[in-house]
């Protein structure tokens, strides 16, 4: 038996972030980084909440490590705010989920995604980093209670994260279709979602705004299927290379993604690339090439920085990491650490 619910009230389109103005908090801790507090969205965002007594925690860096969660755990627990504010991309909201999990603080939490990709606004999914290494906490209790989803806050956003974030849309989307607990209704919003990647994100990345309100609601349903089917290897491998490297997690899912496919070779998969009229897997593999070349990525680990010698000295470790991430076992395909290192060299 299998089961479908969205815990997550959505508000989208145009003016959804004047949703705000209707809440009743007294309090309200907001969650994000120095850019959105210099340019003032994190002020406007106060200003919308204008019964609410207000504080912006501005410190969230890429790649929230522990250390700076433990720093909003001591400021929740001295203001004690009955909600917090995520305003960012997924490292922002990641890092608001763990802050309040850690904190055991009863506070309803607004996600406000200001990026098109993580889908962290809707899951039960936070990645933390210590010591090196991601680590995903995974609790229906991290599921936002509200996500807001307005395109006005992505109308100046960088080519480089555009084409980051699209491409880690793509992959939640083919993971969750071949993911364990993969259902109708995940891979009903995953193959939607994925046809939007492929029709709008090159456009968004040449500069079109006018679609970038659909790529955001697709980022936001492909995190709805991969939080209820799951992930798989691309998203275990990324999150090993990426504490090891600090690599952007979109970019690195950009690399993997073509090699990963080709390895599980998923009926499901395969299925999904007829449905969108791509024929069979290898066209799908491909298509998502060409999207990468589209969107300038690199199409290898050492084009994207890493060096050779430095990955080749802990690949060992990176394989068990990757092993020991829960997105694995969410996985229809069983893997070794030998499999998993062949596939990270495949794609130096």
């Amino acid at each position: 038996m299998q089961s479908f619910s969205l815990g997550t009230q959505l508000y989208f389109g145009e003016n959804a972030l004047e949703r705000l103005k209707t809440c009743e908090y007294r309090r309200i801790l907001v969650v994000t980084d120095r850019f959105f507090s210099e340019n003032g969205t994190a002020q406007q965002i106060c200003k919308l909440c204008s019964t609410a007594q207000c504080r912006i925690f501005d410190r969230v860096q890429p790649d929230p490590d522990l250390s700076l969660v433990t720093q909003g755990v001591r400021l929740l627990q001295e203001f004690q705010p009955d909600a917090l504010i995520a305003l960012g991309g997924g490292s922002a909201i990641d890092c608001g989920k763990a802050m309040l999990c850690f904190s055991e603080l009863k506070a309803e939490l607004i996600a406000i995604p200001t990026t098109s990709g993580t889908g962290s606004e809707v899951t039960s999914f936070s990645i933390v980093t210590h010591n090196g290494v991601k680590h995903p906490l995974v609790d229906p209790a991290l599921r936002p209670d509200l996500a807001i989803l307005d395109d006005s806050l992505l109308q100046t956003l960088p080519k480089t994260l555009i084409a980051d974030a699209g491409m880690d849309i793509a992959a939640h989307c083919l993971e969750s279709i071949a993911a364990k607990n993969a259902s109708a209704f995940t891979d009903a919003l995953a193959e939607y979602a994925l046809r939007t990647v492929f029709e709008k994100l090159p456009l968004s990345y040449q500069g079109d705004k006018t679609v970038r309100n659909a790529l955001h609601c697709a980022a936001t349903m492909a995190g709805i299927a991969f939080d209820h089917a799951g992930l798989g290897i691309c998203h275990s491998l990324s999150h090993a290379l990426g504490g090891a490297f600090h690599v952007a997690h979109g970019r690195l899912n950009a690399i993997l993604l073509p090699a990963v496919l080709r390895f599980q070779h998923s009926s499901a998969c395969q299925r999904a690339a007829k449905h969108l009229g791509l024929g069979s897997l290898a066209a799908l593999v491909f298509s998502l090439e060409r999207l990468r070349r589209t969107l300038e990525l690199p199409s290898s680990l050492t084009d994207a920085g890493i060096e050779r010698g430095a990955l080749m000295r802990q690949l060992d470790d990176i394989c068990l990491a990757a092993l020991a991430d829960p997105c694995t076992a969410a996985g229809s395909v069983s893997v070794s650490k030998h499999d998993l290192a062949a596939i990270v060299r495949g794609v130096l």
